[in-house]
């Protein structure tokens, strides 16, 4: 039985929320808002110009290379919780991805760092560190440019006859190969949470993890460019070959968008790369309009994933059921 207050007693009132923790969450909410209608308005900026040409694609192709963006774009979220997990904190995949997928939308605002706030942000309110998300973001994302380098040696032969001026992407390159080895891997990034003025990584990261999350960015990368070549097989045949420059070609172009973070999720730098690479194999006009074909695809699967990911963890969040007092 539930004890009734003794007449003259204070009432209990709850704790209330400190000036600086109602302002935090303000702001949250905010920088979230924003991000989603930078996302917003970069989809209804690219609609009229690539509307004719997605409507006369053929629809298979246009729906499975929807399918590529999706998966690839789902791989994120687990590179992100595997890292995290490594890193000592574990958390549902499912908040794993609301907060990867969210955060994401961030790059929608130009200045890369907005996508790693928003992914801090959303993992505080999960009851992750901003430390440890922080960490865990630069080192998928770090992870992640390697990939990208790796598959995007596959465009090299177009580069190497003609665009030469792309070969300075590759320098990151050998750096990349040394870090996949998990020592130095974990002395670079607890030296940088040390000028950060962090403590550092309190377990070394583990083989197995930076292994995984390398063929899960590569897989990521493979699928982009498969994804691509899907739109241009299908504006004209272009066999293997497209399909190798397609997959290089999306490598560079989206490490090239990541380097660009003064754009809004790069965009222009990573069409550029990309009609550079696909004018080997088509005309230029068809290969600047895949380009933005390609943008719109991902901004719309960018949409429909965050907010999917979102409202699937707010359908799964238990509800509090209060019990009502019993009258003796």
């Amino acid at each position: 039985m539930t004890e009734e207050p003794k007449p003259g007693a204070p009432a209990v009132e709850p704790p209330r929320r400190g000036t600086r923790a109602v302002v935090v969450t303000w702001l949250r909410r905010v920088l979230v808002l924003a991000v989603l209608a930078g996302a917003v308005y970069q989809l209804v900026v690219q609609w009229p110009e690539v509307s004719d040409t997605l409507t006369a694609l053929p629809w298979t192709s246009v729906v499975i290379s929807f399918a590529c963006v999706f998966v690839a774009i789902g791989l994120g979220p687990v590179m992100w919780h595997t890292v995290l997990r490594d890193l000592g904190t574990r958390i549902p995949v499912r908040d794993a991805s609301m907060i990867y997928l969210v955060g994401q939308l961030g790059k929608y605002v130009p200045g890369s760092v907005w996508a790693f706030l928003v992914q801090m942000e959303l993992a505080k309110s999960a009851g992750v560190t901003r430390v440890r998300a922080f960490t865990a973001s630069i080192v998928t994302a770090g992870l992640g440019v390697v990939a990208s380098l790796i598959t995007g040696a596959l465009a090299l032969p177009s580069i190497l006859d003609g665009h030469r001026e792309y070969l300075w992407l590759f320098i990151l390159l050998p750096i990349g190969l040394v870090l996949l080895h998990p020592k130095p891997l974990t002395w670079i990034v607890s030296r940088g949470l040390r000028v950060l003025r962090r403590p550092p990584l309190p377990q070394p990261l583990t083989a197995p993890v930076v292994l995984g999350c390398l063929v899960l960015g590569l897989a990521t990368y493979v699928l982009l460019g498969v994804h691509l070549w899907l739109l241009a097989n299908s504006l004209g045949s272009t066999g293997v070959q497209g399909l190798l420059l397609c997959v290089g070609a999306m490598s560079l172009a989206m490490t090239a968008g990541l380097l660009a973070f003064f754009l809004p999720s790069g965009i222009g730098a990573r069409e550029v790369v990309i009609v550079a690479v696909l004018a080997t194999v088509l005309p230029a006009g068809p290969a600047l309009t895949l380009a933005v074909v390609s943008r719109l695809m991902f901004t719309v699967v960018d949409l429909a994933s965050a907010g999917g990911a979102a409202l699937y963890v707010r359908m799964r969040r238990p509800a509090v059921h209060l019990e009502p007092a019993q009258v003796p």
